[in-house]
């Protein structure tokens, strides 16, 4: 059956809706054997026998050799050997088909969508030994409306029928049950396998997806369950050997007649080239069989569509910024993790189809050409390809020929200008140390750095290799130490302890953790993880050791250079994650549902229990404590912040990932007996911790991790607790400045924007989170003088924006003062202190909450009592200005309310009261055009203070204050009865006021019509003294005559003022002071007409000729006030002769 291979016609592409291709030809007759049965694999009684002999070699045999191997390599192979081999050639666990037919399976307590185990909870072994997960666990994989649930429901409602396994192709029909809308519809299914994998689908639904129908699930997983339920038969070659010329011509006829219309052209067409002996088809011996299995020369692996890969991840892409295309492709990442656990090599060539869509993207070149950066969603989808390639390149059983593959392919990617860079800005290039001592010239000028893409790690990681003998024994055993005579250069191999250390690049030995943790080697991943920790532990050592011979030199600095140039949070491989993802994953305790439905609403938080760490001398440690240690020193790193806003933006996320994991673990005295032991070596960590004594002013300030430690420790460790929230609430950038020269920044040449600090984006960001942790502080200071004042003085210190210094005295306020119980003093006087520096702090800067800060310190400083009250009205001027003092601090003290709600006795109020007027008078000397009116209202109660109050305003009327001003106040006297008053306030304003002719609109007409109005009710010397200057500061001609209009109409002096007599006589306008205004009246209607006159138009004749009528009713008050009418109107008609039309108007009204 081996003739002829080599001259198979190549296969077409694979996809869902395509027969299955034309398998390799078949020459062999068939041996004599038994005939067909179930085989010895089936026992009939309801105890399960051992597997025969027969059945152990056919399971792996059918799992690694292509049957032609299996064909080539035995001449004569007996038929129940065939059968057995054909039998268990098909996939035997439903997690692999689950696999290519749903996004969200994964086993509970794993990282990552992988379905559960086969021996989870509910599963079985059916006889024969082909894994079963039964249906209960089933319903339980995925979602109603996912094809793998789908193909389930099918299943157990019996939907599926005919089915027939001839070799290594499996057919039968699937049945959808008829709905509401649709009628019931049959669908033919055919399946070919290889070596326990589909490799080819066939569905009659036409689906077009990535992953298989439930149709094809259902058939697969009938397969899986019921394989006794199966008839099964050899490839279809071998039955046709066994016929002789009339059964073959029989069995073609037959085929013929029953499938005439579709095979009949086909059948002639082949009958015709075997007939001529040129034909191609007599050139090859044997004949294709598409069911006896796979040639050698095929790739083994599951079918995967890759066009629909491409269609869809084009399609998410095409979505933008959409959440749902985000978790779509999200969970395709996820589906490739899941494909490389399984150790099924479409994980690489799936990440192969998505990153070509991901670079094909055209919203690449568009960011590119506009230089705009593109959004966190995609840098994030970016971030996860790149790590997904360093762990696919990092695979330990990859061969050399693929890795050179992908090698090649990632170099082309990243050489297209489109591809993005590593840390989105075209920033600094992250050097590859470990080392936290400061370097000398590791980097060069910002422009002849390498390009580094999202890329550039995974290629390196190309060079990587798993021959190294110590690293094979780590992973290998449990139980490697330290031999007993150490050979020179192991001392750097093993801890003191004689434990295996892994002295690499800490994010390159984690990615190989990920990478074995990934490609399914769990316990592997585990054992490289401890020592990556036992080296930890070791370089934490050292580094306290340095520190304490450097350490008083240091405090005496009070800096340092010595920094890590590179972080592991936020580092695109994200170590610490990883670290703690593999030793907390075997911590999980398992729910009895194995299978995450992936849609139960949200998810649960893990359950951990303590798993001891296999090989440990002294059995002492456990994986979880582990776990817990190594986050702690990773986010405990003193490192500096790294260069551009997604580097920076990232840091900050991934610490809060990590704080969310630690707060899913409960805390039991191991662990809390960890979390104290590294909490103080952080402490005296010195340069090398970022919680140290003296660390470098541009180093990640540790607030959102001291909150989480001040948190997790308070109930076991106050003082340490304390120690160290009050350690971490520094922002050196912000508190320190660079001496001279380049010795505050490290050595390592990263260009800094030449400012009081390098561009930190995210800096409102950690300055709420060092807030966050102040506000925690203080909550847990509560009741306690001495803790309240020691944060008291850490916030006062440290935090420099006045917005969260006062939303932190708002927290300590309604902490204070609870609504059913009475209020805590001491947090309300340390609230009341925060209140106080806010207003110290804005005090002569612009700020837009400024007034409710004023208004809320206030209510504070009443709740506090009423010292407090004293104080802020004594000490005004440090904390407010003049306007805030008097409109808004001594108002609201002296109101009803405030009296009330401190049940104040006389003296009392009398004191505060005093304070109040005192405030209002000093207020009123520094600023009297803004603070006059709110001292005089405010002293109204005290003459002497009322008396000083109205001289301030007296002396500062000539100087500082505006008519508006002085008519504001002036209309206060009156209205609180000094008229007088009233009046001189009203003539200083009109000295003030100039108004012209053209001005009949101004704002102060009114305060001048009741200035006149006032003059003329206090009587005749009172008009006569403020006519002159109405005449000097008016000259708009309407608001003249109509003060001189309401001066005639009434007698002046009706005030009644006592002592003064009132004639009752109205004025004349012959006589003064009418006559002043009189004559000014008219000469401001002549100048104005003038002036209209001037630049008239057509359409305002008619207003004009208004006008000219109001003014002789002006004229005509005048004893000759007819004939100066006419003079004027004559003089118009000479002067503006050539404005025909407007004078024929003017003759026509006036003659």
């Amino acid at each position: 059956m081996a003739e002829g291979r080599g001259e198979l016609l190549p296969r077409p592409p694979l996809h869902l809706s395509l027969p299955p291709a034309s398998k390799r030809p078949c020459l062999r007759p068939a041996p004599r054997g038994p005939g067909p049965g179930p085989g010895p694999g089936f026992p009939n009684s309801r105890f399960r026998c051992p597997e025969s002999l027969l059945d152990c070699a056919a399971k792996a045999v059918a799992e690694k050799w292509a049957f032609e191997r299996v064909e080539e390599r035995f001449e004569r192979i007996p038929e129940p050997v065939q059968r057995r081999i054909v039998y268990w050639s098909f996939p035997r666990n439903e997690r692999e088909i689950c696999m290519y037919s749903s996004f969200q399976c994964r086993v509970a307590g794993e990282e990552g969508p992988v379905v559960g185990s086969s021996s989870s909870v509910g599963s079985g072994t059916v006889p024969g030994g082909v894994t079963n997960t039964t249906g209960s666990t089933g319903t339980g994989v995925t979602g109603d409306g996912l094809p793998f649930r789908r193909g389930i429901r099918l299943l157990e409602t019996g939907c599926v029928d005919n089915v027939l396994q001839v070799g290594f192709h499996l057919s039968g029909t699937v049945t959808e049950p008829a709905t509401q809308s649709e009628p019931e519809t049959t669908h033919k299914v055919a399946i070919s396998f290889d070596r326990c994998k589909i490799t080819s689908v066939t569905c009659g639904c036409g689906n077009r997806d990535i992953f298989y129908c439930a149709h094809v699930v259902a058939l697969s997983l009938y397969r899986i369950r019921k394989p006794e339920q199966v008839k099964l038969r050899l490839p279809i070659s071998e039955t046709l050997f066994q016929m002789n010329r009339d059964q073959l011509q029989k069995l073609v006829q037959y085929l013929i007649t029953a499938h005439h219309t579709e095979v009949l052209p086909t059948a002639q067409k082949l009958a015709d080239e075997i007939l001529s002996s040129n034909s191609e088809i007599n050139q090859v011996h044997g004949a294709p069989d598409p069911t006896a299995g796979a040639s050698i020369d095929d790739e083994n692996c599951w079918h995967l569509d890759e066009e629909q890969v491409r269609e869809q991840v084009k399609q998410f892409l095409s979505q933008g910024g959409y959440y749902g295309s985000g978790k779509q492709l999200n969970s395709m990442f996820a589906k490739v993790r899941e494909m490389l656990r399984m150790r099924d090599s479409n994980g690489a060539r799936m990440l192969t189809l998505i990153t070509e869509q991901f670079m094909a993207d055209p919203r690449l070149s568009l960011w590119r050409q506009q230089g705009t950066g593109m959004t966190d969603k995609c840098r994030q989808l970016w971030d996860e390809l790149g790590a997904l390639w360093v762990c696919i390149v990092l695979n330990p059983h990859c061969k050399s020929e693929e890795k050179s593959g992908w090698l090649r392919q990632l170099k082309k990617w990243g050489d297209m200008d489109i591809c993005p860079l590593e840390d989105g800005n075209y920033g600094s290039e992250l050097p590859n140390i470990t080392n936290a001592l400061p370097q000398s010239n590791l980097a060069q000028d910002s422009l002849a750095r390498p390009r580094r893409t999202v890329f550039t790690r995974a290629m390196e990681a190309c060079d990587l290799h798993w021959q190294d003998s110590h690293l094979q024994r780590i992973i290998s055993s449990d139980f490697y130490m330290s031999p007993a005579y150490q050979r020179e250069g192991e001392s750097l191999l093993f801890n003191p302890q004689g434990l295996p250390l892994w002295l690499d690049h800490v994010p390159t030995a984690c990615a190989r953790v990920d990478a074995l943790r990934s490609h399914g080697y769990p316990r592997e991943a585990l054992r490289l993880a401890v020592a990556i920790i036992n080296t930890l532990r070791l370089q934490q050592q050292r580094q306290l050791d340095i520190y304490k011979h450097q350490k008083k030199e240091l405090l005496q600095r009070g800096m340092t250079n010595t920094t890590n140039l590179e972080g592991w949070v936020g580092h695109p491989l994200d170590p610490i994650g990883c670290l703690f993802a593999t030793l907390t994953e075997t911590c999980r305790v398992e729910d009895d549902n194995t299978m995450d439905t992936g849609d139960s609403g949200e998810p649960k938080p893990p359950v951990y229990q303590h798993v001891p760490v296999w090989g440990c001398p002294d059995g002492g440690e456990s994986y979880l404590a582990l776990a817990l240690e190594v986050a702690l020193m990773g986010m405990g790193q003193q490192r500096l912040m790294p260069e551009g806003l997604y580097a920076q933006d990232k840091v900050c996320r991934n610490e809060e990932q990590i704080v969310a994991k630690l707060q899913e673990m409960e805390l039991d005295d191991i662990l809390v007996q960890t979390l104290r032991k590294q909490a103080i070596l952080l402490l005296e960590g010195g340069p090398f911790s970022g919680l140290g004594e003296v660390i470098h002013r541009e180093s990640v300030p540790m607030h959102t991790f001291a909150k989480y430690l001040f948190t997790a420790l308070l109930p076991h460790d106050t003082d340490l607790a304390y120690k160290l929230g009050l350690r971490a609430m520094r922002l050196q950038v912000l508190e320190s400045t660079a001496p001279s020269g380049d010795g505050g920044h490290p050595h390592h040449g990263i260009s800094i924007v030449p400012s009081r600090y390098p561009r930190w984006f995210t800096l409102g960001h950690l300055e709420s989170q060092q807030c966050e942790l102040a506000s925690t502080m203080l909550t847990a200071a509560k009741g306690d003088m001495l803790r309240l004042r020691t944060v008291l003085e850490a916030i006062q210190k440290h935090i420099h924006s006045s917005s969260l210094i006062f939303k932190l005295a708002q927290d300590a306020f309604k902490i204070a003062t609870p609504a059913d119980n009475p209020p805590d003093i001491t947090l309300l006087n340390v609230a009341l202190e925060l209140g106080l520096q806010v207003m110290r702090m804005t005090l002569s800067t612009l700020n837009w909450r400024r007034r409710e800060m004023v208004r809320w310190l206030v209510t504070c400083a009443t709740e506090v009592g009423l010292r407090a009250l004293v104080s802020i009205l004594q000490s005004w001027y440090t904390l407010f200005t003049p306007t805030e003092a008097t409109s808004i601090v001594a108002a609201t003290v002296m109101s009803h309310n405030t009296i009330l709600r401190l049940s104040l006795d006389y003296p009392q109020r009398e004191e505060l009261a005093s304070c109040a007027r005192t405030l209002a008078l000093q207020c009123a000397m520094k600023d009297p055009q803004n603070c006059a009116l709110s001292a005089l209202t405010l002293c109204e109660k005290d003459h002497i203070a009322f008396e000083t109050a109205y001289q301030i305003v007296i002396d500062a009327a000539s100087t500082g204050m505006t008519y508006s001003q002085l008519f504001t106040i002036a209309r206060y006297m009156e209205h609180r009865g000094y008229p007088l008053r009233a009046f001189k306030l009203a003539s200083l304003a009109m000295t003030h006021l100039n108004l012209a002719y053209n001005q009949d609109t101004h704002p102060a007409i009114n305060d001048v019509l009741w200035a006149c109005a006032l003059s003329h009710s206090l009587g005749k010397n009172e008009l006569a003294a403020i006519i002159p200057l109405v005449v000097k500061s008016v000259h708009c001609a309407t608001v003249l005559s109509d003060i001189l209009r309401r001066c005639t109409m009434t007698a002046p002096g009706l005030a009644g003022i006592p002592g003064r007599r009132n004639s009752g006589k109205l004025m004349s306008t012959d006589k003064a002071p009418l006559r002043q205004l009189l004559d000014a009246t008219i000469s401001a209607y002549i100048n104005t007409t003038h002036s209209r006159l001037t630049h008239i138009s057509p359409r305002h004749y008619g207003e004009f000729i208004e006008f000219l009528s109001k003014a002789r009713e002006t004229f005509l008050l005048a004893q000759d006030g007819h004939i100066q009418f006419a003079q004027f109107i004559d003089n118009l008609k000479q002067i503006y002769k050539g404005k025909k039309k407007l004078m024929m108007l003017v003759r026509e009204r006036f003659g």
